[in-house]
């Protein structure tokens, strides 16, 4: 039999079903991998490395599906509302995604130069050494954690009948589930930005 004209595999596929795997259950394994393309698991290894690779083409494929537009640094406060919010939609199309890049070193050039854009921004904002990356980590986890809760199911908070008086008034004066979760990003971006501002003049 002749070798086929195309390759069974690519690259792009192999990014493609593991994110297929992740949306549905939260991990991807060669196994599973291998059976969602038809190929056989060895022969994935002839396009990535191994499974960091693969993490890593992820965690560029859902930060670039949906670029955000280049920020002007000399307005530094509207420079990190696009960014925050950029980075926070990657991840509400695919949050069962967040707990797996977490745990890696970021290595993607596209992905690292989010993060140039965002210590450029808060470098214009006045921030130097360390409290650079302090910014960035706390933006980081905001982000992540906004993108999280509008995964978060429909009732979050279920206090019993009993006790809790404080938890359900504010539970009861959230709003409908798609609104209390664009509410709270809402707040908290402007919680950020506030601190910012407040911690730049100290």
């Amino acid at each position: 039999m002749g070798r086929p004209l195309l390759p069974l595999i690519s690259v792009e596929a192999l990014t493609s079903a593991a994110l297929e795997l992740v949306d549905e259950s939260g991990d991807f394994s060669f196994p599973k991998l291998a059976k969602r393309i038809g190929v056989s698991q060895s022969s994935i290894y002839n396009h990535v490395s191994g499974r960091d690779e693969i993490l890593e083409l992820l965690r560029q494929r859902i930060i670039t599906e949906s670029p955000y537009a280049p920020v002007d640094h000399s307005d530094w406060e509207t420079a990190l509302r696009v960014l925050i919010r950029a980075y926070r939609d990657a991840f509400v199309r695919h949050p069962r995604l967040a707990p797996l890049l977490v745990l890696q070193t970021i290595t993607d050039p596209d992905v690292i130069g989010l993060y140039e854009d965002l210590a450029i921004a808060l470098e214009s904002a006045g921030f130097s050494g360390r409290d650079v990356v302090a910014g960035i980590s706390t933006i980081d986890s905001f982000a992540l954690g906004a993108a999280l809760d509008l995964a978060a199911p429909e009732v979050v908070w279920d206090p019993p009948s009993e006790g809790y008086p404080t938890l359900k008034r504010a539970v009861g004066n959230a709003g409908p589930p798609e609104e209390r979760g664009g509410h709270a990003f809402e707040f908290g971006l402007d919680v950020i930005i506030g601190g910012l501002k407040a911690k730049r003049q100290v």
